[in-house]
């Protein structure tokens, strides 16, 4: 008896099944971040172990404009009173772009052997989609830029989650998000979800880069800023979007050669190791410049995904608006000025 589905959209379940047993399992050991980390696990075990499972891009971008929706109601009007320090804050967000680029461009040159231009679009801490399209269009190997930025992700996911749990006495809620349960009013729903769908389409016409939860983010955002609404999406709809972008986070390593992943995640450990370094350095000097928490600073200047960082300042309690907005600016930086950049270092050679 032939199988109901074809094996495309079988590959695309069994990754969202996988996702949600090693949620359900993380988040029954109690372990940091269940949901994301737990999908994340078991889904890039199952794609380096051969098993075919695949990606849903529009599911996805679905639930991370839920996780856009999210973030922007962390902004309140109280935040107003706190520009001039995130000013400063940006500030140093600038030179530590400049810094972790340089320093992690030569780590991929001389200890992983990539030329030239592999190795400034594997290091430039922007978005992957972004970074893969400009390095290809330079001539860089698109493989090794896509496994440079997933591998980076993955291993700063796991080390911050834990990091901060151990080492900084963090401790999340059960649910893995500290968000309210209380019933929406239809008021309330209307707004986020006028929040999502007009924040997501005026984004991707605007081509924004991460569309998909920066526009969603900056509309609920100005919502909540204005007062018009103080409302969560529901903690059960945060927790599944937790298991979409794992469950994706696993399955970008599918089809890859077992050896290049292995590599790849080898070389990604000694790169965000570095890449930390540089953040703790910058967290000490915001925090003494700009009157920022340490902890808030540290996750702003992490090496990891916007999506990612954010969701475990949420479930930390951490300033999920600073951490947020400060990976924004981030990647528009790094999308803005790393191709012009490096056409004026290579004519410059």
């Amino acid at each position: 008896m032939p199988l109901p589905f074809s094996p495309p959209a079988r590959a695309r379940i069994l990754c969202l099944a996988l996702g949600a047993i090693g949620g359900g399992a993380f988040y029954f050991l109690h372990l940091p971040l269940p949901w994301m980390m737990g999908a994340m696990t078991f889904t890039t075990v199952a794609a380096v172990s051969g098993i075919r499972i695949a990606m849903m891009p529009r599911l996805r971008m679905i639930f991370v404009a839920v996780l856009g929706i999210m973030l922007g109601s962390a902004f309140s009007p109280q935040m107003l009173d706190h520009l001039q320090n995130w000013a400063i804050s940006f500030l140093w967000l600038g030179l530590y772009v400049v810094v972790t680029t340089y320093l992690v461009r030569l780590y991929y040159i001389r200890v992983a052997g990539y030329d030239e231009v592999t190795a400034y679009f594997s290091a430039a801490p922007g978005g992957l989609s972004e970074m893969i399209l400009a390095g290809s269009a330079f001539g860089g190997d698109e493989a090794r830029i896509s496994l440079a930025h997933g591998a980076r992700i993955l291993v700063a996911v796991f080390v911050l989650s834990f990091g901060y749990r151990w080492l900084g006495g963090y401790a999340p809620s059960g649910t893995g998000i500290a968000v309210v349960t209380t019933p929406l009013a239809a008021t309330d729903l209307a707004w986020l979800s006028a929040a999502g769908v007009l924040g997501f389409l005026g984004a991707r016409q605007l081509r924004m880069p991460a569309y998909a939860l920066v526009g969603p983010m900056i509309v609920s955002a100005l919502l909540h800023v204005a007062g018009l609404t103080a409302s969560r999406p529901p903690a059960e709809l945060v927790a599944l979007a937790q298991i979409v972008v794992g469950s994706m986070i696993g399955a970008r390593f599918t089809g890859l050669p077992l050896r290049l992943v292995v590599r790849g995640i080898f070389l990604a450990v000694g790169a965000t190791a570095l890449l930390l370094l540089v953040a703790v350095a910058f967290g000490f000097a915001v925090d003494a410049t700009a009157q920022v928490p340490f902890g808030s600073a540290l996750l702003a200047f992490s090496p990891g995904g916007l999506a990612e960082m954010s969701l475990i300042a949420l479930a930390l309690g951490i300033d999920a608006a600073y951490v947020s907005s400060h990976h924004v600016v981030r990647i528009f930086m790094i999308v803005v000025a790393a191709p012009l950049a490096f056409r004026l270092l290579r004519h410059k050679r």
